[in-house]
């Protein structure tokens, strides 16, 4: 269903010769023992797909956001799920954009090398939800450390990554000029450091999320990304990468909903015709399908806007609230098409319906999208 212009067709199909490894079979055991997808991050290590964003100074393949997000995407149509290391592509903007030449020439080619995996990401804490400004989590420097204390929830792979991005709060909220001020990024490495509790939570998909606890853990200051306090801008600064490449693997969901639908509708009959024949059947499926195309186009002009350097904040958050309602529609049909099958873990569809249900919810809420729109792009009062 890829555009007969797109530019990534040969990326697109070297990753759909990966994922043929790794079919529903290997997914539906991974959902039922609720495990890291650990063979899977390996091969699409190796292949060297997850260094897609690193530049080929350090290693890596040095392709733009347009091509991670057509490895993404297919990843999704294939029947994966690229949950499991899609952050490592995302999380190395704010390495590669404000880290130090240092930084970069300690951990990026290792990372491209797959010794090391930068996965998780420490933002969100149970008091602050969306609010990352009035998190909580305190770095308090020490001579040559920072001392860090506090908590991260839905702070995803933890469990399965090497290094960490941690946000805390370097200087007290109400010593700030401005609300976004104090905030600073650290990278630490969860292989030596000491005082990290790490508590995974169970969720309606395997997505190896957890809850961690930072208790008096040292980091070395050499690890400070930027300068410090500035760290908020640091990390908005690549959300518009994530949203984008979110938005890829929605539309990836959607195709792979509307191939499974389509096909099972020509397949199965009843009362002696295929299903497929009615209109009741075809239509949802037709506008699932006008849905993810709509998306689609969205997600193609705000991964160009990212590249040109041009803003664009809006049509990112467009691009990932059009692309997670395509797929929650495509989601919605599949199960409908296929009645009672639809819900029974064979046929994939259910697995799939819930991992796709994530994308209302993050890593942005639609809610939290619709107020950016309306106050950044329309101009309306400021709604929280």
């Amino acid at each position: 269903m890829a555009p007969a212009d797109d530019d990534f067709a040969d990326v697109r199909a070297s990753v759909a010769r990966l994922c043929a490894d790794f079919p529903g079979e290997y997914w539906r055991r991974m959902d039922e023992r609720n495990a890291y997808p650990q063979a899977f991050v390996s091969a699409l290590t190796q292949s060297g797909f997850l260094a897609a964003l690193i530049p080929e100074a350090y290693g890596g393949s040095g392709l733009s956001l347009s091509a991670a997000a057509a490895i993404l995407e297919e990843i999704q149509r294939s029947g994966g799920n690229g949950a499991a290391c899609h952050a490592q592509m995302y999380i190395m903007g704010t390495l590669l954009r404000h880290g130090s030449d240092a930084q970069k020439e300690r951990w990026l080619p290792a990372i491209a090398r797959g010794e090391l995996r930068l996965q998780a990401f420490g933002v969100t804490e149970p008091a602050s939800g969306s609010d990352t400004t009035a998190i909580r989590t305190s770095a308090r420097r020490e001579g040559d450390h920072y001392v860090l204390n506090g908590q991260k929830i839905w702070t995803s792979r933890a469990l399965h990554s090497d290094l960490m991005l941690v946000l805390a709060r370097t200087s007290p909220r109400e010593a700030a000029a401005k609300r976004t001020d104090g905030l600073s990024v650290l990278v630490l490495d969860l292989r030596h450091a000491e005082g990290v509790s790490i508590r995974p939570i169970r969720t309606m998909m395997n997505h190896a999320t957890t809850e961690v606890f930072f208790s008096d853990v040292r980091v070395p200051c050499e690890n400070l990304i930027g300068e410090e306090g500035k760290g908020f801008r640091y990390i908005l600064s690549g959300m518009n990468a994530e949203r984008i490449l979110i938005a890829a693997e929605c539309v990836g969901d959607a195709k792979w909903f509307i191939e499974k639908a389509t096909a099972y509708a020509q397949e199965r009959s009843v009362f002696g015709q295929p299903i497929g024949r009615n209109q009741g059947v075809q239509f949802p499926i037709a506008k699932a399908y006008a849905s993810m195309r709509a998306a689609d186009l969205m997600v193609r002009d705000a991964a160009r806007r990212f590249e040109a350097g041009l803003d664009c904040g809006t049509e990112a958050n467009l691009a990932k609230m059009l692309a997670a309602d395509a797929s929650w529609e495509a989601a919605n049909m599949c199960v409908q098409t296929h009645g009672g099958f639809g819900f029974a873990s064979e046929y994939d569809v259910e697995r799939k319906f819930r991992e796709t249900r994530l994308y209302q919810v993050a890593p942005v809420s639609t809610n939290l999208i619709l107020s950016y729109v309306a106050e950044h792009t329309l101009g309306l009062p400021r709604s929280y």
